[in-house]
């Protein structure tokens, strides 16, 4: 099997597992499970890019005060779906929080149209439609915007745009970003560290283990998908993106036990809907470039 099929795998299985994590973290605040992933992520990933040797960009960065601009705001929308995306899962919304990255690669797409003035193919416009039709759907039956989803769908599909204005490497960008959340979040640690009620101070070493761990699960998919990225086409990543919500949506069901009513699943089939059409035009257009720049030498 091609290595980069392995990596791309190991990365999307680890974010597709990953409320089966933040379930053991059930009984620590949101907060503070996002304020120690930050701190650990950024510890890790400053060891990381001190033995590769990765820290080339940071001069340059340093003379472009607007792009640091845009990785502070960056930083705030990542921390920001991070929190979305824990509240989300110990409070019961595992289902919802597949939805929202379901829905957020069509998200992306209208956001290219919005601010990038990008042009879409009828192809595409018939994708969003459909993403459209789904949300509204959802809306109706449960008598509410389905909120978690579209906020972490939106709050991403925000953090990619800035990102793809910004452009960074994957590990070097979250370096960036947990470090400009430093001065937030180290205080803050220190805060929830002193309380009585802290998960720090409670003793439990299962407990702490698991907070320090959240560091190598944020730093460790980064690195299996940067390198399954070098070594598989970009229309197979795109593809493969599809595997995370798919195993949470999996999980909500089997291991969460969340409803799923046949009303309620109709929404959702809109949305694997508009997936299918969104994916199989990008399959067709990758492969209709590549038979061109083939014919064309």
């Amino acid at each position: 099997m091609n290595p980069g099929l392995l990596y791309a795998l190991a990365a999307f299985g680890i974010w597709g597992l990953f409320p089966l994590y933040l379930r053991e973290l059930a009984s620590v605040p949101p907060l503070e499970v996002v304020v120690h992933r930050s701190v650990w992520s950024l510890l890790l990933l400053l060891v990381v890019l001190t033995v590769m040797r990765r820290w080339a960009w940071l001069p340059q960065l340093l003379r472009q005060p607007r792009k640091g601009l845009l990785f502070v705001a960056s930083a705030l929308l990542l921390s920001a779906n991070w929190l979305v995306y824990v509240w989300a899962i110990v409070n019961g919304h595992v289902l919802d929080a597949s939805l929202g990255y379901f829905i957020n690669p069509l998200v992306s797409v209208l956001l290219g149209v919005l601010v990038l003035r990008e042009r879409l193919q009828p192809a595409q416009w018939l994708a969003v439609a459909l993403a459209a039709a789904g949300v509204l759907w959802l809306t109706v039956d449960a008598g509410r915007l389905p909120w978690v989803a579209l906020l972490l769908a939106v709050s991403f599909g925000l953090y990619g745009l800035l990102r793809k204005t910004a452009p960074l490497g994957a590990l070097e960008g979250l370096t960036l970003e947990t470090l400009v959340l430093a001065p937030l979040v180290l205080p803050l640690l220190v805060w929830f560290t002193l309380q009585p009620g802290g998960a720090m101070a409670r003793g439990d070493w299962t407990l702490n283990t698991l907070l320090l761990v959240a560091g190598p699960l944020t730093a460790l998919p980064l690195l299996l998908f940067a390198a399954a990225a070098r070594r598989l086409p970009l229309a197979t990543v795109g593809l493969m993106q599809y595997l995370s919500p798919t195993v949470q949506f999996l999980l909500g069901i089997t291991v969460f036990h969340e409803p799923m009513q046949p009303k309620r699943l109709v929404g959702f089939v809109f949305i694997w809907a508009a997936l299918a059409v969104y994916s199989g035009h990008a399959w067709w257009a990758s492969r209709r470039l590549a038979a061109r720049l083939a014919g064309a030498t």
